[in-house]
């Protein structure tokens, strides 16, 4: 059986070494941005200098030949289910028996006049990651639009070579669509300390051309022009799904599959950003643009292909990147703007870098989320928290188990405590401190 991948990002790769694990099939992996799997995350660290693309390989560049798995560097014009063929843009032809489809995202657009000139572009591939150094050659001011993850990794990377900034936020801080306030002061304070300008409730009217397709300028919903030779458009990415028109695979905003990662054509699958579920699962979203989800998806639909059927299960909610200098963790359900049926407990460091931030149901005092900035949790005690629902008293007594920090780190489960006994005091929780935890006293 020919096992053909298109994509070679983490679902894809992971899917293609899951497969090699559990069978002798043929499998080819397609990928039009670069031969070997690299890290995608890493892109920021290359053009900042800390690594070089070599070093962003997990595989030796021997791993997959010695592996049987086949390396194909095109891009698919077409794909035709019909007749199980991929019509390339060489003019090449390439069969398969089972299809994979794990092609990703692009950044995205929305229309707006200029957004195809010169130096206007998102930071997704390694091919944008080469454009963005070609235009950092003498360039004296970069505009970023949009305050996404993306976005603040952008910033970051023309500040390291001293390229001043200035980025558009549509809302009144960064990220407020998915940060509740208090975390979004704290990154709006750490970006202002790096001397970033932000011009917050502002977004994109216009790019202007400078008579030769470059970008020259930019005019905000204000009216304002700013001066630049370089627009950064971080407003998200949207999966990568054009070429697909034509071939019968059902789409919407991503390719739909249902939770065995099952297209509407028969051995046709999707897996990893260019994925949209039917049915969204465990009240997630249906398209989740994440490292961690296409590396569980691939893995998952590689038990598929080879024989034993496995619906995809995610497990609670949970991310984390970096905001210049300070880490940040979610798990669950941290909504930015809490209903009526939500609680919160909320604990910030004098020194205004670090957070924990808690939320519950109000009625049955259960587990719904985190967030943490500056401070990092173990992953595993977090998720059995949830998986659990948790009551918030089990949770608290029990915080120091979740602390990933080293051992002589001062540690804050005491005051979050505090908190919660302060607000429910018919619930507060006896306690004593002991070596760096809490001691629940009984009785």
């Amino acid at each position: 059986m020919h096992i053909v991948i298109i994509g070679n990002g983490i679902s894809g790769i992971t899917a293609a070494r899951h497969i090699r694990k559990r069978s002798n099939h043929r499998i080819t992996v397609i990928s039009a941005e670069t031969t070997h799997f690299f890290s995608r995350t890493a892109l920021m660290y290359i053009y900042m200098g800390h690594m070089t693309y070599e070093q962003t390989k997990p595989y030796e560049d021997w791993f997959w030949e010695k592996n049987r798995i086949e390396l194909l560097n095109k891009f698919v014009d077409r794909v035709d289910t019909g007749h199980k063929k991929l019509l390339c843009s060489d003019g090449s032809n390439i069969t398969y028996d089972k299809l994979i489809l794990a092609v990703g995202s692009k950044s995205r657009k929305f229309g707006w006049k200029g957004e195809n000139l010169q130096h206007v572009q998102g930071l997704y591939s390694y091919q944008d990651l080469e454009a963005m150094e070609t235009a950092s050659e003498n360039l004296k001011h970069a505009v970023i639009v949009g305050g996404g993850l993306i976005g603040i990794e952008m910033a970051e990377m023309f500040h390291t070579r001293k390229i001043p900034v200035t980025m558009l936020v549509r809302e009144e801080s960064y990220w407020r669509s998915v940060l509740p306030k208090q975390e979004a002061e704290i990154v709006k304070r750490e970006i202002a300390f790096f001397g970033i300008e932000v011009r917050y409730n502002t977004e994109l009217k216009e790019i202007l051309d400078d008579g030769n397709g470059k970008v020259k300028g930019i005019v905000t919903s204000q009216g304002k022009e700013i001066a630049c030779g370089f627009v950064g458009l971080t407003i998200g990415v949207q999966p990568n799904i054009d070429f697909l028109q034509g071939s019968g695979v059902e789409t919407d905003r991503g390719i739909l599959v249902n939770e065995f990662l099952e297209t509407n054509i028969l051995d046709v699958y999707a897996i990893g950003d260019c994925t949209q579920f039917k049915i969204p699962i465990n009240d997630r979203k249906p398209i989740e643009q994440v490292w961690y989800t296409g590396r569980m998806q691939g893995e998952t639909l590689a038990a598929t292909i080879c024989g034993k059927r496995t619906a995809y299960q995610p497990g609670p909610w949970f991310n984390s990147a970096k905001f210049f200098h300070i880490e940040y963790q979610t798990y669950g359900k941290a909504p930015a703007n809490m209903n009526e049926l939500q609680e919160e407990l909320y604990w910030e460091h004098p020194s205004g870098k670090k957070c924990i931030h808690i939320f519950y149901e109000k009625d049955t005092h259960q587990l719904l989320g985190i967030n943490l900035l500056g401070i990092r949790y173990k992953h595993e005690v977090c998720n059995e928290w949830l998986e659990k629902r948790s009551d918030m008293q089990e949770v608290l007594i029990n915080l120091h188990k979740a602390n990933f920090d080293p051992e002589f780190f001062r540690t804050y489960e005491h005051k979050i405590v505090e908190l919660y006994n302060k607000k429910h005091p018919d619930r507060a929780i006896a306690y004593k401190r002991k070596k760096g935890w809490l001691e629940k006293i009984f009785g």
